[in-house]
């Protein structure tokens, strides 16, 4: 494992109703990197997502964050990360900045109004969207407003849920400028996709799922990006490469 790791799974086996869904998972993901878990339906991707913030207990191996087992010390391995889900849970009556004022008032994050309309000006949320009430956002637009969220807890890891479902694809390019941003000033990032080509844009390092189990892991070479064909080839195998 990388010796400054924000994220590590160590053989990890994860149950569901009595069935593995996870069998002797191990990879981890650094600082400044974007680590994207990439597999069909099924796989186990939201699963270690679910495993790393202790929402499922773990079988056997082990999930760290920062060093910390899981398991063992859930608040603050929680402090260390935002977590955006595929859904976006924020409030539909609320514009733009009453729900980051919310979200970071429950948080107990303190943050003055400059701060919100820095991190509202990073992920590019036109300014006369910013006091529209969220019912009217398209998803591209809920997406910054977690993403500003997340920026404004500054938490040193981010989990990123199917984080391009349902985007356009020039929403997609922009969310991945900005994610790869992010991981450009020193944050870890697990995204989790079915995106094959997305996930050769924007990461580092991908870990290819199948049926539980990790069977392929590809790295970017210096200065370039992984190669897409290569990993589409791997995802599509019906055997393991």
């Amino acid at each position: 494992m990388s010796r400054n790791a924000k994220l590590q799974a160590e053989q990890l086996n994860v149950l569901r109703g009595g069935e593995e869904v996870l069998s002797g998972v191990s990879f981890d993901v650094a600082s400044g990197e974007v680590y994207a878990l990439l597999g069909g339906n099924g796989a186990g991707k939201s699963t270690t997502l679910a495993a790393f913030l202790g929402f499922l207990p773990v079988a056997s191996g082990r999930v760290l964050v920062n060093g910390r087992d899981v398991g063992r010390d859930l608040i603050a391995t929680r402090r260390a990360i935002a977590y955006l889900p595929e859904a976006t849970a924020l409030y539909e009556h609320l514009d733009a900045r009453e729900n980051l004022d919310y979200f970071l008032q429950l948080a107990g994050v303190v943050r003055v109004e400059s701060d919100i309309e820095i991190a509202l000006d990073r992920v590019s949320l036109a300014h006369e969207a910013r006091g529209l009430q969220l019912r009217g956002y398209s998803k591209g637009m809920r997406q910054k407003v977690a993403i500003a969220l997340a920026i404004l807890r500054d938490t040193e890891i981010l989990l990123l849920d199917e984080p391009t479902s349902g985007l356009d694809p020039t929403a997609i390019d922009e969310f991945h400028d900005l994610v790869r941003g992010l991981a450009d000033v020193g944050k870890a990032i697990l995204m989790v996709t079915h995106d094959v080509y997305g996930a050769c844009q924007v990461a580092d390092r991908i870990g290819l799922l199948r049926s539980g189990k990790l069977v392929a892991q590809f790295a970017a070479p210096a200065g370039g990006r992984i190669e897409t064909e290569t990993v589409h080839r791997a995802f599509s195998a019906k055997t393991n490469p």
